[in-house]
């Protein structure tokens, strides 16, 4: 089975681009989404609190994300210590994902910051999702209802397309210039190739 990841800012398009994969029969694990999961469980709360305090827990007992985010996306270092917690957790989780996955030929880890936090290592091929900027700050804003500050500052925490672009094997353009359907139908091509 080959493992291939999926990258891209925040507003990119991945998840459309992930679900058009999962139509032609690819198993996507979404590494933000299993991240926000792992991060309600009770050990990683007690973590987090243990790093972080008691001061961000809301009256359901659960700590705020919307405060923890505010300070994580305003401190790189504070950013670093949750990364710290979450990211080895999810790396276990996507492990046992995989094993479970075995008999496909190929499947995919969505990860906005695969490079970032270094998971794209032990990926047999790497694709990224490219939109311009100012698209993925707009698709951002109606999607989260964000302003434009707080969509800037979470894309300053990751890396730049071009960045991405140049240690990928694959590139989607959802730019709404170019068809994306037809890039990935090309791209699950190639990988069904590969070995």
């Amino acid at each position: 089975m080959l493992r291939i990841g999926i990258t891209g800012g925040i507003g990119s398009g991945k998840t459309l681009v992930c679900r058009i994969f999962e139509q032609l029969g690819v198993p996507v694990y979404y590494a933000d989404t299993a991240a926000t999961e792992i991060f309600y469980r009770k050990d990683i709360q007690q973590q987090i609190i243990k790093v972080f305090g008691g001061k961000l827990i809301d009256d359901k007992g659960f700590i705020d994300r919307k405060q923890l985010s505010a300070l994580v996306f305003n401190d790189k270092s504070l950013l670093e210590k949750l990364n710290a917690i979450i990211h080895p957790a999810v790396a276990l989780d996507v492990e046992d994902w995989s094993r479970k996955n075995a008999h496909a030929k190929y499947v995919l880890k969505e990860a906005a910051i695969l490079f970032e936090s270094g998971t794209n290592k032990g990926l047999d091929k790497v694709i990224t999702v490219t939109a311009p900027v100012d698209l993925k700050i707009a698709r951002v804003i109606k999607r989260e209802v964000w302003s434009r500050e707080e969509v800037e500052k979470r894309m300053q925490n990751q890396w730049s397309d071009e960045e991405k672009i140049k240690r990928s094997d694959f590139v989607i353009y959802n730019d709404e210039q170019h068809l994306v359907i037809p890039q990935v139908l090309a791209i699950h091509e190639k990988i069904h190739a590969l070995k």
